[in-house]
């Protein structure tokens, strides 16, 4: 973001648009979606039972790893960066609302992948530190 941020915004703009329909192919698709749908699957059954051993070492590691992941990864692309690049796929580049969106875009969207990339590393620490119990 930051390399794109150097660009003049129209630039920008088309980048990230280009970027975000090249991204959009059967094997980004499959491993993205995969993964996710994977982890999802994992975290909340975790999480769950985690409820039903909270009496043994570690569980809380669970509890919060499973939410990190839950919450601040998945629930932050699906509620944050997918609707910011929705908007971004509407404008045209060259335009005025386009370089107004574009100010905006760059911050917000670094913020809330700041905050995902956090909350995976976050998740990974604790669900290791569950491991070790």
């Amino acid at each position: 973001m930051s390399a794109l941020a150097r660009l003049e915004p129209a630039q920008g703009i088309a980048a990230m648009q280009a970027i975000n329909i090249t991204v959009i192919n059967p094997l980004f698709m499959a491993v993205f979606l995969g993964t996710a749908a994977t982890c999802s699957l994992t975290c909340s059954l975790l999480g769950v039972s985690s409820f039903f051993r909270w009496h043994q070492p570690g569980t809380a590691y669970l509890l919060l790893g499973s939410l990190l992941y839950l919450v601040g990864t998945l629930g932050v692309t699906i509620v944050f960066n997918v609707p910011l690049n929705d908007v971004l796929a509407t404008v045209e580049p060259d335009s005025a609302s386009g370089a107004n969106l574009w100010a905006n875009y760059l911050a917000n969207w670094t913020l809330w992948n700041h905050i995902r990339t956090a909350a995976a590393l976050a998740a990974a620490a604790s669900l290791m530190a569950a491991l070790c119990y």
